[in-house]
């Protein structure tokens, strides 16, 4: 299968302030059938440019000084602008003559933040979101503190406060030695997910660091292994809930025979 580069340029509009976001396209092509619905046969991914806010499309250096204008600005970007990025990326993809309407999240460290909050919009059919950071201490986001406790029921915008919202089924892949997202932070999603009610994966592997899937040309943590094995969780998700068109499901409760 052939896959084709591409990308579009959106306006997104939030709080007033409206701005040019470039969305990066690709996409599985059959020669001949142009108007195939070829995501069934691979996918069509879009990668949103996170931050149209600050600067170009163009992606940051994998060094020092990129990682720290990253982090710079994933603190500074708010949280209703990550939601208008994602909102829009799925209006764009629902647009597209070869989508067939299903669509599913992923990402890794940030990006896997991203994917899970983006997973509160309910158009949304699947997540895979690897070594999500910032979930557990709510510091995505301005004017956040680490470990802050959700104001009051239902007033709290952090991610981690809003999983009832998720509609579609979600894995959740960790290293158990990152030190990103430690034991009790991990212990902390996990219960919050059971508590929200979503239908969940939660993958922990033992020898596993933080980003150990993208680090394959620095930092000495990337295990292809593991990685490879985490891919086939994706596949098996994004197989089962995007290719296969199962409909909602009906929220009855399942009734597990105990067997011996």
């Amino acid at each position: 299968m052939l896959v084709k580069e591409s990308h579009a340029d959106v306006r997104v509009n939030v709080d007033g302030k409206e701005t040019s976001m470039r969305i990066f396209v690709f996409n599985p092509t059959i020669p001949q059938y142009p108007n195939a619905q070829i995501a069934g046969q691979g996918y069509i991914v879009a990668a949103p440019s996170s931050y149209h806010d600050f600067t170009g499309p163009d992606a940051l250096a994998y060094d020092v000084p990129g990682t720290d204008q990253g982090n710079e600005w994933k603190v500074k970007k708010t949280l209703q602008s990550y939601d208008a990025d994602s909102y829009k990326t799925v209006d764009y993809l629902l647009s597209l003559p070869t989508c067939t309407g299903l669509i599913g999240t992923t990402g890794m460290c940030l990006g896997g933040h991203l994917a899970l909050r983006a997973s509160l919009d309910p158009r949304i059919s699947a997540c895979v979101a690897y070594f999500a950071t910032d979930v557990h201490s709510r510091t995505l986001g301005p004017h956040s503190g680490a470990n802050t406790p959700a104001e009051a029921p239902g007033e709290s915008n952090h991610t981690i406060d809003k999983l009832n919202e998720i509609k579609g089924e979600v894995a959740m892949i960790f290293g158990i030695k990152d030190t990103h997202v430690p034991d009790a932070g991990r212990d902390l999603i996990r219960q919050k997910l059971r508590e929200a009610g979503v239908v969940f994966s939660f993958y922990e592997f033992a020898w596993a660091q933080h980003a150990f899937i993208r680090d394959e040309l620095s930092k000495g943590r990337y295990d292809p292994a593991i990685t490879k094995i985490c891919f086939e969780v994706l596949l098996e998700l994004f197989g089962r809930a995007l290719k296969t068109d199962l409909g909602r499901r009906d929220g009855k409760p399942e009734k597990i025979e105990h067997v011996c």
